[in-house]
């Protein structure tokens, strides 16, 4: 399989056609948008555009107005492939928040390195009860130095929706929880997405990482799934490349703050 073969499965299949649980679900002519209506924070985002050099703007607007009506912030997650190829920079103009661009990375499966595939050594557990998702949270804020209250809740009302959707990890050391992640099955695809992985920094260089990821490949591939995806920082890129991951594009999280009046 090619690259632009690949990269147009996954366009098809993690972008035009996912749906998610307790997640609405709009298509327009030139958009797909989702919308959780609990208002949690994360829970609106357009995952998909087909644009050109004449209507971008007026679809941007159009997509500005939608949301603002909602009274929701929201994501617009613009990928290097898009078109117009100025997207992300008409986004910037208009006053999104545009955040330093993530490698997309993709696993075959069948072509994993074997160490992916050996006895997980360390203390790695899967978290089943809502109240342990704050473990989550607290390694990201100490790991990105920002706060992350807002995500247990998220995560607990993605639990609740299918739990067999998502699952969660943390590998222990000494004791502590230092290392924080979690898949996400996507079913009638290839694709399954690993999300959060994050190392405290005085437990780095011990293999929790490495850890973590292994056992969500190993379950995706016991559940038959072909491909792992990742949004991958400039920290975790060159490891997961070290396991087989290869490049798909890039994609900018692209952020828009509802204007409330004063």
């Amino acid at each position: 399989m090619t690259h632009d073969e690949l990269l147009a499965i996954f366009d098809r299949e993690q972008r035009r056609e996912i749906a998610f649980p307790d997640i609405r679900r709009e298509v327009t002519p030139h958009t797909i948008r989702h919308v959780v209506m609990s208002g949690r924070p994360g829970g609106a985002f357009v995952l998909y555009s087909r644009l050109d050099e004449d209507n971008a703007d007026a679809v941007i607007e159009s997509e500005i107005a939608c949301f603002e009506g909602l009274g929701r912030d929201f994501e617009w997650k613009a990928y290097a492939h898009d078109t117009p190829p100025d997207l992300v920079a008409r986004l910037k103009t208009r006053g999104f928040e545009v955040e330093d661009p993530e490698a997309v990375m993709v696993l075959d499966l069948a072509r994993a390195s074997d160490a992916l595939w050996q006895p997980i050594a360390q203390d790695v557990r899967r978290l089943t009860d809502p109240a342990q998702l704050v473990e989550i949270a607290e390694i990201h804020e100490v790991v990105w130095g920002e706060k992350f209250d807002w995500l247990p809740k998220a995560l607990a009302d993605e639990m609740a929706a299918d739990n067999e959707r998502i699952q969660f990890y943390t590998a222990y050391a000494d004791c502590v929880p230092a290392c924080a992640a979690w898949i996400r099955f996507h079913p009638g695809t290839q694709f399954a997405s690993l999300w959060g992985g994050s190392t405290l920094p005085a437990f780095r260089r011990r293999g929790l990482y490495t850890a973590v990821l292994s056992i969500r490949a190993q379950e995706a591939r016991r559940r038959g799934y072909r491909f792992l995806t990742i949004d991958a920082s400039p920290m975790s890129r060159p490891i997961v490349a070290k396991y087989g991951f290869q490049l798909l594009t890039f994609a900018h999280a692209c952020n828009w703050h509802v204007k409330h009046e004063t």
